[in-house]
């Protein structure tokens, strides 16, 4: 996509965005927020940066932490804490000059997992230009945020205790500020990296994985906003990168009609924050499992995570280079996972495995996993006549075992299909497995054209 079409949808997002948009909250009394006033800015040169604090003491509360952006001098308050480690946010395009709502948001998780100083970027004065020129501030912003960096090293600070999270076009600007310390900052989490003008671009002017000791981005929109290919050591693909679930399915060809447009801008790309911000919850692991596409994932050749990975998965959140132990780390190592349409996201990696006898025409078999809460998880088939065992990895919300029973129907065109099916075995696992319980299996199964076949498991938890 060019960033002439994309200076088109955001002229578009400005007309009709006003009706959907969620007012943001009114700033409480003597407390430091984003900066709206652009006007003022615009007739003055540069981008105008500042910084807003945010820590354990002040979590409600944030206190500016720039007294003057425009010649750089800086008031350190008495929330910071120079023997805690440093999280930086920076946030992305902004089309309409609005401050990002969900910023409390990120900031109180990451301060309910661990100790330390929040510096939220506000770069809304040169963020809210057409796209390219956003894009051509992007490494002005870097230099200023590296000048901040730099300056508090002075005071003892190291450079591997920051943490930078960049979303969208501010991962971007985080992996240039990382090219500018040659790499020694201590982690960068890139949330759905800006595409559009970056996926061709030099590793030097888009994040990389050199821009930092542990670089990690998460993919949830690589068909259109997002960028398509690996930026970091580790790079988690959701769903794919590309559409996810729950969220509005569209195309640009309708834009002008109906303007579904907005449900990927605010859902696809988004998504990559939420689903980080839902890791920082706690609620369960989110965990991705190496592979060379999505399509070799979901169809079960990639259910373990050794070789390069050392029998490690690594997931979404704060473990030091998402849990990984192996040395050196791994580059560009593509992870792929499953989640659901809601928060918290969670769903357990389970493979169904199919052998039939040979067929004398194709058919079309579903199979339904019901949990003890009744959840149930559908999945189809294509039998042909040339191929006898099938797997393919689907996400269910609850573990192996709660999953209480298996349903099998024969589906399809009634003229065309197989009539009788006979299955050798059909299991399903948990994965990664680690032990031999993590299997369920049924064998010497015949199911009719017209007649639904179940059978229920034991609980085993």
């Amino acid at each position: 996509m060019t960033w002439k079409c994309i200076n088109v949808i955001c002229a578009l997002l400005s007309l009709c965005i006003t009706s959907v948009v969620v007012s943001d909250e009114e700033p409480r009394a003597n407390c430091a927020d984003f900066n709206t006033t652009l006007q003022k800015y615009r007739q003055m040169k540069g981008v105008h940066v500042q910084y807003l604090l945010l820590t354990r003491r002040n979590a409600d509360c944030a206190s500016l932490f720039t007294q003057d952006c425009l010649n750089h001098t800086q008031k350190h308050t008495a929330h910071f804490n120079s023997t805690l480690p440093t999280k930086v946010i920076i946030h992305g395009y902004r089309a309409l000059g609005r401050k990002p709502s969900w910023v409390r948001g990120l900031a109180q998780a990451l301060l309910e997992m661990e100790d330390a100083n929040i510096l939220v970027v506000d770069w809304l004065c040169g963020a809210s230009y057409d796209y390219s020129q956003v894009v051509y501030n992007y490494k002005e912003v870097a230099v200023q945020i590296s000048i901040l960096i730099n300056q508090l090293t002075t005071s003892g600070i190291n450079l591997e205790s920051f943490h930078l999270i960049g979303i969208s076009l501010g991962a971007h600007v985080a992996g240039f500020v990382g090219t500018l310390f040659a790499g020694k900052l201590g982690r960068i989490t890139g949330l759905d990296p800006a595409g559009p003008m970056f996926k061709n671009a030099d590793p030097s002017d888009r994040l990389d994985p050199s821009d930092a000791m542990f670089v990690e981005a998460i993919h949830t929109d690589s068909d259109y906003f997002g960028i398509s290919i690996p930026v970091g050591h580790v790079d988690f693909f959701v769903n794919g990168g590309l559409d996810q679930t729950g969220c509005v399915r569209s195309s640009f060809a309708s834009i002008f009609i109906y303007f579904p447009v907005y449900g990927y801008v605010i859902c696809d790309h988004m998504r990559a924050l939420y689903v980080y911000m839902s890791a920082l919850n706690g609620s369960c692991a989110l965990t991705g499992f190496p592979c060379s596409s999505y399509e070799d994932f979901l169809a079960g050749q990639c259910t373990s995570c050794d070789g390069t990975f050392n029998n490690i998965c690594p997931q979404i959140g704060l473990l030091k280079n998402s849990g990984l132990t192996v040395s050196p780390l791994p580059i560009h190592g593509k992870v792929y996972l499953l989640t659901t349409s809601e928060v918290p996201f969670c769903v357990h990696h389970i493979m169904i495995e199919l052998k039939v006898s040979p067929l004398i025409k194709s058919a079309v078999v579903q199979v339904t996993l019901v949990s003890m809460q009744d959840i149930k998880t559908k999945q189809k088939f294509h039998l042909q006549t040339d191929k006898t065992v099938y797997k393919k990895v689907v996400g269910h919300p609850e573990r192996l075992c709660k999953i209480d029973s298996i349903h099998l129907m024969n589906t399809g065109a009634l003229l065309y299909r197989q009539g009788n099916i006979h299955f050798e075995y059909i299991c399903i696992s948990r994965i990664p497995k680690m032990r031999r319980m993590d299997t369920l299996c049924v064998e010497n199964i015949m199911i009719g054209r017209s007649t639904p076949w179940s059978h229920d498991f034991i609980q085993m938890c």
